[in-house]
């Protein structure tokens, strides 16, 4: 197994400013309290960090940020693909030369009619690129997002090629039978669930845990499951946990998130997101408010946080 982090992992939303620069400052703070209050780790610059919607620049900047601002990157996972492969290449140098546990790769999501050849061709020059026996990445299957999937054929081909560097794979889609296919088939890769609905079941069945933005929220709750998993009550804190992210699963991502950032932290800049992303509407918000606060404790995430 690897070195990755273990546990609910929180797919950080990135604070921007009004001129829609990223926050830096923010988003380690942010990171510090998460750590601090259940995560066991962090995703740096993954979908809900809009990383796709970020230049090249503005993620090597935030790379830098993170380390030097203290964030422990043995404990980060950061997000390093892009449609244009030097852009990738780029910025998975930055990731690996700054000390991150792993690199989580999308696919290139432009061209929709890829091919697993074609796939293949993608990771392996970027991995040759790279040319860095340190890199450890995790392949991010999104198919809904990037219109590509990772197969398990083509998980396999990597894998033989390139041995230890392909670390892991993060099921994006969200969905129970793609994670158990995954971790009965590659019991020797860092499996994630993309959300935390299923991170008992994961743990459980020996994967590596979750990755979802929701945990920029609930974190405590999903932290005391990832470190007591195997006790008496971890069945009833899932419940509770999936029923909190059966109410966002409603609302678009990160603007949700960031909505209720606004609101526990009183920082309205959380609310930026950069176009062609929305806020949510003020009808949306109250209905969100609602349903959150009829089920059990999301109150108490919500003082936790507001703390």
């Amino acid at each position: 197994m690897t070195d990755l982090p273990r546990g609910a992992l929180a797919a950080l939303v990135t604070p921007l400013d009004d001129a829609l620069e990223p926050e830096a400052e923010t988003l380690i703070a942010h990171g510090r309290w998460l750590l601090a209050h259940g995560c066991g780790g962090l995703v740096l610059l993954a979908t809900a960090g809009e990383a796709n919607s970020l230049s090249l620049g503005q993620r090597l900047r935030l790379i830098e940020a993170a380390a030097r601002g203290g964030l422990p990157m043995a404990r980060l996972i950061v997000g390093g693909g892009a449609c244009a492969l030097d852009e990738a290449v780029t910025a998975t140098k930055a990731i690996v030369a700054a000390g991150a546990a792993g690199v989580l790769v999308l696919p290139p999501f432009y061209y929709r009619d890829a091919s697993e050849d074609g796939l293949f061709r993608f990771y392996a020059a970027l991995i040759e690129r790279v040319g860095e026996p340190r890199l450890r990445i995790v392949l991010h299957h999104r198919p809904q997002a990037s219109g590509a999937a990772i197969t398990d054929a083509l998980t396999e081909r990597l894998k033989t090629a390139f041995g230890a560097i392909i670390a892991g794979v993060q099921n994006g889609a969200g969905d129970w039978p793609t994670t158990k296919a995954l971790l009965e088939r590659f019991p020797d890769l860092a499996i994630f669930s993309g959300t935390e609905r299923f991170l008992l079941e994961t743990l459980r069945a020996g994967g590596r845990g979750c990755i979802s933005a929701t945990l920029n929220l609930t974190a405590p709750l999903a932290g005391t499951i990832a470190t007591a998993w195997q006790s008496g009550e971890a069945d009833m804190l899932q419940a509770r946990l999936s029923a909190i992210r059966q109410v966002f699963d409603g609302f678009s991502t990160p603007a949700v998130q960031k909505e209720m950032l606004v609101r526990l932290s009183g920082k309205p800049h959380w609310r930026n997101l950069l176009p062609p992303l929305l806020p949510l509407a003020a009808p949306q918000t109250a209905e969100l408010i609602r349903r959150l606060d009829a089920l059990p404790g999301w109150r108490d995430l919500a003082a936790a946080q507001a703390g």
